[in-house]
């Protein structure tokens, strides 16, 4: 088996809904990484095997294989073919997973994953418009319920024992995080502006909130449960971006003249309950974590996608994580969580802050519909 590396990680800014982002097809925004990701790290496309692309509401826009179109609105020669990934809310970490194992054998050489979803203009649930998305079978195995991620989410809050108060605190927490981030331009260097026709151009995550408050958010109402306890404040944004990463084997790096920035050491997907839904991480992450052979304490960040407030704090408990080390630059809460791309800038935010920080070892873990979820861990390449 090959070792295998990631070269390069970019990623556009995350609009919010209805954003400076809200305009553009999710086949241009995706050109725009592309295009990106080859001009930084030096590549021609022409050497690029495949690209495998996630994506979750593949309708309207982003129907018949966005992956392919968004190769061909990059401009990139007719003969590089694309794929298009759904695993849920993880669908471009395992983008990641796919191109990762295509080099690691040997079938192929150089892959970029990533993935995009502009869900101003493909709202979420618009697959499961029409149609009976689970089946009789899987309704008939999990009677009276209706796999709703925000009824599960008060479920984890109310199985862990988390009030709304800690459930708000951690949001301020992602806000504050972000806002410090953006001001001390940490963001910078991995995102490409995007430059929308007839509008402002878009240079930074949109939904970051300065000044967010426990107080603040006590006056938002419950969106699940009247008497529950997730709310539009401690869920994740409904967002617009895109991401790519460029996988090549190291020796491939090498003979390139590039310059490797994380070594992926070890990825792993599993099931959980799916009524649950969103603990799948917390499985996932010990199993990846056996795999590599490295325990949570040698890590020097994790990346867990916040869903919603319960996901990452259900996985601290649980895993015994050290609290400094998560989202140190906030998360889907204050950042956004464009469905499909949202594996690859989580990816792209955490290998950047690896280098800035000279961490040996970040984890990304994803929930996702469906009660799976996806652990990656990589290590600097020094």
């Amino acid at each position: 088996m090959r070792e295998t590396v990631i070269v390069e990680a970019v990623r556009t800014p995350v609009g919010k809904r209805n954003g400076g982002l809200s305009g553009m097809h999710a086949a241009d925004l995706s050109a725009v990484v592309l295009n990106e990701l080859v001009e930084r790290a030096g590549v021609d496309p022409d050497v690029i095997d495949d690209v495998v692309w996630g994506c979750v509401s593949q309708v309207g826009d982003q129907s018949s294989n966005i992956g392919r179109y968004s190769v061909l609105a990059a401009g990139w020669p007719e003969h590089i073919p694309g794929t298009t990934v759904n695993r849920a809310c993880g669908s471009s970490q395992q983008a990641l997973d796919f191109a990762v194992q295509a080099v690691m054998s040997g079938q192929q050489d150089v892959v970029v994953a990533g993935g995009v979803e502009v869900m101003s203009r493909v709202p979420l649930g618009a697959a499961r418009s029409t149609g009976m998305p689970y089946g009789p079978k899987v309704l008939a195995r999990y009677p009276d319920f209706g796999f709703n991620q925000g009824i599960s989410a008060e479920m984890i809050a109310e199985k862990w024992g988390f009030s709304r108060t800690r459930l708000d605190e951690y949001s301020v927490r992602s806000h504050e995080l972000a806002a410090a981030a953006q001001d001390d331009k940490a963001f910078d260097e991995q995102i490409v502006p995007v430059f929308p026709d007839g509008a402002e151009p878009v240079i930074a995550d949109e939904g970051v909130r300065w000044g967010s408050t426990v107080e603040k958010l006590a006056g938002l109402k419950p969106a699940f449960a009247e008497d529950g306890v997730i709310h539009a404040g401690n869920s994740s944004q409904i967002s617009d971006g895109a991401a790519a990463l460029l996988v090549m084997a190291e020796d491939n790096a090498i003979a390139l003249g590039l310059t490797p920035l994380v070594r992926y050491r070890a990825g792993a997907v599993t099931g959980a309950d799916p009524v649950l839904m969103l603990t799948g991480p917390i499985p996932a992450t010990e199993k990846v974590l056996h795999k590599a052979g490295v325990r949570i304490d040698e890590i020097g960040v994790y990346e867990v996608n916040e869903a919603f407030a319960p996901v990452p704090l259900a996985w601290l408990a649980d895993t015994g994580a050290d609290e400094a080390r998560l989202n140190p630059l906030g998360g889907a809460i204050a950042l956004g969580h464009p469905l499909g791309a949202s594996g690859a800038v989580l990816m792209t935010r955490m290998i950047h802050h690896m280098r800035h920080n000279g961490i040996r070892y970040g984890l990304q873990t994803m929930c996702e519909g469906g009660g799976t979820a996806n652990a990656t861990l990589v290590e600097l390449v020094a």
